[in-house]
């Protein structure tokens, strides 16, 4: 498995255990609409997550064969970001909107930590 491979891997992981946070935020304190806007946010930026990974490793493949690579999805993630606040000014009683935007922000919190850590990790 490639360094790649393992990284993505480890990032999918705490994405999963940040939404499990969530919903038992969501279901056991009395602040269920901002963690519902966080959860909804976090599903998102983990499905862009999802997507900007596959990408990029399938650009990686297409350059390696050297073929046209495609491109990394633009359009597609910020479609599932306007979905979401769509979905959360429809349903402004469950979502709380800045929370949403929070919760979108989310990969790339893991991202950069995940990268602080074991950067430091691999340094020693």
């Amino acid at each position: 498995m490639s360094d790649y491979e393992i990284m993505t891997n480890r990032q999918r992981k705490w994405m999963f255990y940040l939404l499990a946070i969530l919903v038992i935020g969501a279901g056991f304190t009395p602040y269920v609409r901002i963690f519902l806007g966080l959860l909804l946010g976090s599903i998102v930026s983990f499905y862009n997550l999802y997507l900007l990974q596959k990408k990029t490793s399938d650009f990686a493949d297409a350059v390696v064969k050297e073929q046209s690579p495609r491109g990394l999805g633009t359009i597609s993630r910020l479609a599932a970001t306007a979905l979401a606040v769509i979905i959360a000014l429809r349903y402004e009683e469950y979502f709380d909107m800045i929370a949403l935007v929070i919760g979108l922000m989310t990969s790339y919190l893991v991202i950069m930590i995940d990268f602080i850590f074991f950067q430091n990790k691999d340094s020693a």
